[in-house]
């Protein structure tokens, strides 16, 4: 990651100026939406009035933002891959094999056993289990196989001031990496990452990078590209800040095919308790309290509804990505590398299905060994 600021292509560096109404632009009028990629003009008039905004909050001079600007290009594709029609919604027993899949599981293991000092670092410092650590990183990126195309700024550009739908969650993020790239001195113009904007191995956005992203290895700068110390420390300080609980489990098998679920729903929200749980007729095992909070989590699959309850744990690693299926894929990525690092069999699917009817099929919710990668 080059961290020389601005690199020699931005003629001076983004800092701070004595006085902010020494910012001043010459507003134009707004440009059409570009047919290919091609550079902002910095003069349109809702690119410098964010220019103008950014300057007077943080103290940016308006020179250097406005030749940044000139480099930075809207993205047609970006749009497009935001803005394509939905597809059709994975069920589990689609979802789960393109993550559950040998050569993930595998690589996981051999991160472990590259990278063991940053990995058992981060858990004495977070809580979090070297295997969660893994199982994120896995499911984000495949441990930096993938961690993106385009260039962070002219991701959030394009979203902030081509996007409508969400410009102002954009903008928003558009500012915090402006104030990321000073902060810690890179040239904003080099990260690369999704079409959204997220970064690194761990796909931090903007803010979450200013928030949550931890210099593991105290050498005076966070590295999410290339930094194995700074990316597993930081995961863990994301999970810790919302709410992990050392030692607690994630979730656990449940078995709900008698169960009263009169009056539940499928918020990712712990409104309910291990006791509570127990006392609808869901039969699960956990050593929590009955005053625990949990929540059932239903995945649906072909052959019916796999069941599962989540615990405070789960309910962490939602924050990180806010989808049920998502935190049951990492918390199944997790179980398989320590079984594999164990030279244990992979562990059976966790939950019980209750069978769609009719007919009742029988489920196939075993380990995947031949699916592609994300």
């Amino acid at each position: 990651m080059t961290r020389k600021r601005l690199a020699g292509r931005v003629t001076r560096p983004l800092r701070r100026i004595a006085r902010p109404s020494a910012v001043a632009l010459a507003l134009a009028l707004c440009q059409p939406l570009p047919a290919q990629a091609q550079a902002f003009d910095p003069t349109r008039a809702d690119i410098g009035a964010f220019i103008a905004s950014v300057g007077k909050k943080h103290g940016f001079e308006a020179e250097p933002l406005v030749t940044l600007f000139a480099q930075v290009e809207s993205k047609p594709a970006i749009l497009q891959a935001i803005a394509k029609p939905a597809e059709r919604t994975l069920a589990w027993d689609e979802y789960r094999p393109k993550f559950l899949v040998e050569r993930r599981i595998a690589r996981g293991a051999e991160v472990h056993g590259l990278k063991q000092s940053e990995l058992e670092q981060s858990q004495a410092a977070s809580g979090v289990p070297v295997d969660i650590l893994l199982g994120i990183v896995g499911v984000e990126t495949f441990y930096g196989e993938n961690v993106g195309k385009y260039r962070v700024i002219d991701a959030l550009a394009t979203l902030a001031f081509d996007y409508p739908p969400r410009q102002a969650f954009f903008r928003s993020e558009l500012e915090q990496y402006l104030l990321m790239a000073r902060e810690e001195g890179l040239d904003p113009l080099a990260p690369v990452g999704s079409y959204a904007g997220a970064m690194g191995l761990p796909q931090f956005m903007p803010s979450s990078f200013r928030n949550f992203a931890v210099d593991g290895d105290a050498d005076g700068k966070r590295d999410l590209w290339n930094d194995w110390a700074d990316v597993f420390s930081s995961v863990g300080n994301y999970l810790k800040v919302h709410g992990w609980r050392a030692g607690e489990p994630v979730m656990a098998a449940a078995e709900a095919g008698s169960a009263n679920l009169a009056g539940l729903d499928d918020k990712l929200a712990l409104t309910e308790t291990v006791g509570s749980l127990r006392a609808r007729g869901v039969k699960f095992e956990t050593s929590l309290p009955a005053n625990a909070p949990a929540m059932l989590v239903a995945l649906k699959v072909a052959a019916g509804t796999e069941y599962r309850v989540g615990f405070t744990n789960f309910y962490a690693i939602t924050r990180y990505n806010r989808s049920h299926m998502y935190a049951s894929a990492v918390s199944d990525l997790a179980d398989a590398i320590a079984a594999t690092r164990a030279g244990l069999p992979l562990p059976a699917a966790a939950g019980f299905i209750v069978p769609a009817a009719p007919p009742p099929v029988r489920p196939a919710n075993g380990w995947s060994t031949t699916s592609g990668g994300k």
